[in-house]
């Protein structure tokens, strides 16, 4: 059968896959020889496999949202965090040692601005 079960197929072929199953269902006199392609067992994996991708169409919906959820209280995280440096500023001085301890540098440890030599 296929070659390598563990990728999926393309949208092209599960079209055309569709498209013949859609035709195989006005063949009345369709008679396999193998029982195992009965059109009852087609139609059985036909509704399998749609129930399967409407299983996964909702799980990334879900996954989606999640990650939505997620993503806004990571925001309002950081957003207290800027809050708290601002405030740790203000009460400790922008050179202290509680300042440098969330990750911001001491006004100390910034280089003083050099001038340009002149040409001569």
């Amino acid at each position: 059968m296929a070659k390598n079960e563990t990728v999926r197929n393309s949208p092209a072929i599960l079209k055309q896959d569709k498209d013949g199953y859609t035709n195989l269902e006005s063949m009345a006199d369709y008679k396999p020889a193998n029982a195992s392609f009965t059109i009852d067992k087609v139609k059985a994996a036909y509704e399998l496999m749609t129930a399967k991708q409407a299983l996964e169409v909702k799980a990334i919906e879900a996954m989606n949202k999640a990650r939505d959820i997620a993503n806004e209280a990571e925001w309002a995280f950081h957003n207290m965090m800027l809050g708290v440096k601002a405030q740790v500023s203000a009460q400790y001085g922008e050179d202290s040692s509680e300042l440098a301890s969330l990750g911001l540098k001491k006004k100390s440890e910034y280089k003083s601005p050099t001038g340009r030599k002149k040409k001569a």
